[in-house]
């Protein structure tokens, strides 16, 4: 982007703004529009103002084509025995659980295989965190390679997917802190996976949520944590992050969007409408940030993106401060001697992959896997090399002795499922 674009950026950002505070006096239909096109970039994961490419098919036919991927899309149906645990504000936690079946023994036998050689997995209990305007069913393909051959514990960070608004954020209108996710991370062990071995794996906001664990609870990870995966996600310094602008659009978004943020907050109804006008736009976005290869398939673009648009506006200003302020990488030093995977797309714009390298600096016996053609969202744009390096991960972290190849689970085909 050019440097008479970022103007354009910063100009828009603050048009924004005014039409952020003309709206608290009334003026929140005017507003709408603008309002929407925020909205639509931060929800993201993004600071503002990104070139869209451009679209040639009518509105009408890509408003069809998304209502028939709704309707046909493979992606995110998986589903487990669900439970409930409660955080310390009091705010219920969903989560999921998939067992390993005794009576399905004899049938996951060959899948065992597939992913980890002749051995038996060992009763270790893997738990997945989800990242920033996301659900549980964004590790919808590693959950499906792993469905049954190992248990496997998903959960819906407060305020996402289905599990409760945070209290302390209705309640008492604090926004959230990444502190506040480790300790909730903490009731949904205690509730899910009381005792035995866990593995902890971590996408981006969810990464941060593990580090966060680890800082609150040392015992816990050294007890019973016996690996660990940092997927697309940063211990510190996000404030840094130009998401692939130029620093004078950044520097100027910065200025204006936390104001923005609240104001539209205030708003939600009005500005959900003006959201779902801007689909078009929100939907080029979210590709942008989500995804590095053009080609990836319409149904996980689309699947990512409805995810994305569940997150109301005012869950995503109650997050947004938290990133600025998270700084965990003295915990880092809580998972040395442990086996770690840390894994980024080369091109993602979210959470750069320096920050990966970083973490794997502090962590030199970690495994770092930068994968050159992907974006923010790795594990569903590249499933099977995710699932497949988790499944080492798992190996290495003594559940097996040694792992293999995934071999056809966890593809993008519509065909891939819980077999």
């Amino acid at each position: 982007m050019s440097e008479s674009n970022a103007e354009a950026v910063a100009s828009a950002v603050a048009s924004a703004t005014e039409a952020a505070t003309e709206a608290a006096a009334g003026g929140w239909r005017r507003a709408t529009g603008i309002a929407g096109v925020a909205i639509g970039v931060v929800a993201a994961g993004a600071a503002a103002g990104v070139a869209i490419e451009r679209l040639t098919v009518g509105r009408g036919m890509r408003q069809k084509a998304r209502l028939a991927l709704d309707s046909t899309g493979p992606y995110g149906g998986l589903r487990g025995n669900p439970g409930k645990a409660y955080a310390d504000d009091g705010t219920e936690l969903y989560y999921e659980v998939d067992d390993v079946e005794p009576a399905a023994e004899s049938a996951l036998t060959r899948r065992r295989r597939r992913l980890f050689g002749r051995k038996e997995p060992a009763p270790v209990t893997v738990v997945f965190s989800h990242g920033y305007c996301l659900n549980q069913d964004s590790w919808h393909f590693q959950r499906a390679a792993l469905r049954g051959v190992v248990r496997t514990v998903h959960w819906d960070q407060r305020s996402h997917g289905r599990s409760a608004r945070g209290v302390a954020q209705e309640r008492d209108g604090r926004p959230v802190t990444i502190e506040e996710l480790g300790r909730d991370l903490k009731a949904v062990i205690d509730a899910a996976v009381p005792e035995g071995p866990i593995v902890l794996v971590g996408h981006s906001m969810g990464g941060m949520t593990v580090m966060a664990l680890a800082d609150a609870f040392p015992d816990l990870v050294r007890e019973r944590v016996v690996g660990v995966a940092l997927v697309g996600t940063s211990s510190g310094r996000l404030g840094e992050v130009n998401f692939g602008l130029p620093v004078a659009g950044v520097n100027a978004v910065r200025r204006v969007l936390p104001g923005v943020l609240k104001a539209l907050g205030q708003r939600v109804e009005l500005v959900e409408k003006g959201r779902r006008a801007t689909a078009d736009l929100f939907a080029g976005i979210i590709k942008r940030y989500s995804f590095a290869t053009r080609d990836v398939d319409p149904a996980v673009a689309r699947f990512a993106e409805r995810m994305i648009e569940s997150t109301p506006i005012d869950v995503v200003a109650e997050y947004y401060p938290a990133f600025n302020d998270h700084d965990k990488t003295e915990a880092l030093a809580h998972f040395a001697g442990l086996p770690v995977l840390v894994l980024a797309g080369v091109r993602d714009l979210v959470t750069p992959s320096e920050h990966s390298e970083a973490i794997a600096g502090l962590l030199p016996d970690a495994e770092l896997v930068l994968v050159p053609d992907a974006g923010h969202l790795v594990m569903l744009e590249h499933p099977e090399l995710v699932t497949d390096r988790l499944a080492d991960l798992l190996a290495r972290a003594g559940a097996v002795p040694a792992a293999a190849t995934v071999d056809g689970y966890g593809s993008t085909s519509s065909s891939a499922g819980p077999g």
